[in-house]
């Protein structure tokens, strides 16, 4: 993965857009609380292979980044990300590292199902 290139990662969400898609997303502790005692406190979400298909998407923030994928009953939405790559499947794979380069937060997006 590399660091987020905005107009690398709008053109992958772009051509995604308007299609049916599988996404992946998860946070972990590091997501929210990172400053929080573990034993007091513990944060997460995960969802994959959501079958969903976007109106539209974007990147915005100076970094890290905020990803929102707007859907036809809401929005689906990443906060905190900084890193990117599409790999050979042409999936999109956006990741947020915290300051130590432990997950925190990461959002994919797959015209295929993920194993």
């Amino acid at each position: 993965m590399k660091p987020i290139d905005r107009t690398e990662v709008q053109n992958a969400i772009d051509s995604f857009a308007g299609q049916d898609v599988y996404l992946h997303l998860e946070t972990t502790n590091g997501a929210y609380a990172t400053h929080v005692d573990e034993a007091f406190f513990s944060a997460g979400a995960y969802i994959r292979n959501a079958f969903i298909q976007y109106e539209h998407g974007k990147i915005v923030g100076d970094g890290p980044y905020r990803i929102g994928l707007k859907l036809n009953i809401g929005w689906v939405y990443a906060e905190g990300v900084n890193h990117f790559e599409v790999d050979d499947q042409g999936r999109l794979l956006v990741a947020g590292l915290d300051f130590s380069g432990k997950l925190a937060v990461s959002m994919q997006l797959s015209p295929t199902p993920f194993e």
